[in-house]
């Protein structure tokens, strides 16, 4: 699969499984982009440093990226 220098990812999944993902995110009230978002600083924070505890809320990765000036989850700074 291609990979460019946007900001942007594409992946084709199955449209069933699209479905239920977006229903299962309307359900808990989040965005496929603030689930993708949390998934993947969670597995990249996982790959460099392993951790036996994860806290569900406090500060952490998440929180670096939003201070970083990227914006609120969910939404984009660089809308067309």
């Amino acid at each position: 699969m291609a990979r460019g220098n946007s900001g942007r990812i594409v992946i084709e999944v199955d449209p069933a499984l699209k479905r239920e993902l977006y229903a299962s995110l309307a359900k808990s009230g989040s965005t496929l982009k603030d689930w993708f978002i949390k998934t993947a600083l969670r597995y990249c924070g996982d790959t460099t440093q392993p951790s036996l505890f994860r806290p569900d809320s406090g500060p952490g990765k998440i929180d670096l990226y939003l201070a970083k000036g990227h914006g609120r989850l969910g939404t984009s700074s660089n809308k067309r």
